[in-house]
């Protein structure tokens, strides 16, 4: 059974750090794209970063510079850590996986994505 399963999650300070995790469950991911989503309270779901097989990444112009996804195969996971938090990062976070590996032009749109987890909450504030 497929299982993308996240963690790190919480409640941090504006200008604190955070770690993501997404772990597959059932499957191995190393020929998989995996992006990360957030979706706040009354907005739409949006693409955070991405990364393909092969290293390739892609992020959300506003999370630039601030964020980081990086993969290890060997543990099936792949992490997302997020620097100089901002209210506004403040979401339900989820990862999903894309079996196709597709361009990562593509890489922040939900379309592309097969599997999702469940999500982590993030919340930054004082």
């Amino acid at each position: 059974q497929f299982q993308l399963v996240e963690s790190g999650g919480g409640l941090v300070q504006p200008g604190g750090s955070l770690r993501l995790s997404c772990t597959a469950i059932g499957f191995t991911l190393d020929h998989y794209a995996i992006g990360w989503f957030r979706q706040a309270p009354g907005k739409e779901r949006e693409g955070v970063s991405c990364i393909r097989s092969n290293g390739d990444t892609r992020y959300k112009d506003s999370v630039k510079g601030r964020f980081a996804i990086s993969r290890d195969n060997a543990k099936n996971t792949v992490y997302l850590q997020m620097n100089n938090l901002k209210p506004e990062d403040t979401a339900l976070y989820y990862c999903a996986a894309d079996p196709h590996d597709t361009h990562t032009n593509w890489g922040l749109s939900a379309l592309i994505y097969g599997y999702w987890g469940q999500g982590t909450q993030v919340t930054v504030s004082s």
